[in-house]
């Protein structure tokens, strides 16, 4: 009996090494915290997500645009996986607090992606327009946010404080262009005015993104394009981690009418369509 129990002693040390191996080397890589990064991580109501545990979902307020980035947030999560891995990590402690300011002013929260495309988190970064800080904002637009700027205290340096003034900035923007998201985060990139003069070109008055894509600057269009890939990928971080992050549409559940075999009644089954 102690000799049995001994093995089996042995055999759950190993079990428990290997368990607390991979925990530690995802935790080391930043699984842990990227997977709390938005409120509901992968949240998509997408039937495919269901039929096929690997496929990528995307946020709520990003799954209407699947169709136009999944080939490229695919290319950039394979071009860019070892800068993602980095940036990611970098920025756990700041994510967290990113999502409290947004979700206390009810801006959406991916919006906490904006930092890693602006500055990667560096609170000294200067543009060579002028713009400073975490999220890059200038002079005139950060006071009238709220922020001194002025003396040997920048505001756009502290994270919070920062983030409060974009949260403002962001909820004046959504208001301004009927909750189109990504709008907003193009306005960011260029300017309000650049983007009301490329929907004035699209000839719509109820444009979307895609519809004023072609007439923004290719800065911008890039700058969007990485705010959803950033995101989809971490809202798939697990899968993205293990190499398993699939874009391709899966087999939808349907239900068909056949008749049942020696019956003259139809059947209802599920199948695949």
């Amino acid at each position: 009996m102690k000799v049995i129990r001994s093995k089996g002693f042995l055999t759950l040390l190993v079990i428990l090494f290997i368990v607390g191996f991979s925990t530690s080397a995802r935790t080391l890589m930043g699984y842990s915290s990227i997977m709390s990064l938005i409120s509901e991580p992968g949240t998509s109501d997408e039937l495919p997500g269901e039929t096929n545990p690997l496929f990528a979902a995307y946020p709520v307020c990003l799954k209407e645009h699947r169709q136009q980035t999944k080939d490229y947030v695919k290319a950039f999560s394979e071009k860019k996986r070892n800068y993602i891995i980095h940036i990611f990590n970098k920025g756990k402690k700041f994510f967290p607090r990113a999502i409290d300011i947004l979700e206390k002013y009810d801006v959406p929260v991916e919006l906490q992606m904006l930092p890693v495309l602006e500055s990667e988190f560096n609170p000294n970064a200067v543009s060579h327009a002028g713009a400073v800080g975490y999220w890059q904002f200038m002079g005139e637009l950060a006071q009238e946010y709220g922020l001194r700027t002025n003396g040997k205290y920048d505001e756009r340096k502290n994270f919070s404080k920062a983030t409060v003034a974009a949260a403002k900035c962001f909820r004046d923007q959504l208001e301004y262009f009927n909750d189109d998201i990504l709008l907003a985060v193009a306005s960011y990139n260029c300017g309000p005015g650049r983007v009301r003069l490329s929907i004035k070109k699209s000839g719509k008055a109820d444009a979307d993104f895609w519809d004023v894509k072609k007439f923004l600057p290719a800065e911008t269009r890039k700058f969007v394009m990485n705010f959803i890939a950033l995101n989809v990928i971490a809202a798939n971080y697990d899968k993205f981690i293990d190499n398993k992050l699939d874009f391709n549409e899966a087999p939808k559940a349907g239900i068909v009418t056949v008749d049942s075999p020696g019956s003259k009644d139809s059947l209802q089954v599920t199948t695949v369509l």
